[in-house]
């Protein structure tokens, strides 16, 4: 009888060990996968920050160069595509990532040309409340740098700890999946210096 009061004991502390070990892993890729979620909205923050400066930033240029039509209307749709695409902070795919960054992307690609456009007016380039459209804009694009790597960073000890033996067993049994990272593109994905641009020329 004493000998099954051992095993039972035993018994019971390396199940209690296994499920207080089970437990605290399962916390933590939930608290990893927290922090990239949270990380995402600031990207979010960031992005939009930049889409809204534009309607000011457009209606500034507009004023000067009345013949930029074109290039306008080109800055204006790719803000509307760029904020028209939203991804859920739960859900992100490689595919979802990779198109919220073609549209971001071609939001940089227009704003590039807006500011190359800027070179042909002095006057635009002295107004004041173009100067300070543009110091906004170039801290929301370091901002935007910033809060990407930070992402990054967190999805890289996310992924790493979820893919990790044994954490990657428990992962595959609750779901844990790997997250995807911003991605370093082409040229035309690249968050433009808007001061460099501006001294291109």
């Amino acid at each position: 009888m004493k000998k099954i009061w051992i095993i039972l004991i035993i018994v019971g502390v390396v199940v209690l060990y296994f499920f207080s070990s089970i437990k605290s892993t399962y916390n933590k890729m939930v608290a990893n996968s927290q922090k990239v979620e949270a990380q995402w909205s600031q990207v979010e923050n960031v992005y939009q920050r930049r889409a809204d400066l534009i309607p000011n930033l457009v209606n500034t240029v507009k004023g000067y160069a009345t013949h930029e039509k074109e290039t306008l209307e080109g800055v204006v749709e790719a803000r509307a595509k760029a904020t028209s695409v939203n991804i859920n902070a739960s859900n992100l795919t490689p595919d979802k990532l990779q198109q919220f960054q073609q549209a971001q992307a071609g939001l940089s690609q227009a704003l590039s040309k807006l500011m190359v456009v800027v070179e042909r007016y002095p006057d635009l380039k002295a107004n004041q409340n173009f100067l300070e459209l543009q110091a906004q804009l170039e801290g929301t694009e370091n901002r935007i740098a910033t809060e990407r790597k930070r992402f990054n960073d967190y999805t890289q000890e996310y992924n790493t700890y979820i893919q990790s033996f044994p954490q990657n067993i428990l992962a595959g049994m609750f779901g844990f999946k790997e997250k995807p990272y911003f991605k370093a593109a082409k040229d035309a994905d690249k968050v433009p210096n808007v001061g460099d641009i501006l001294n291109q020329n």
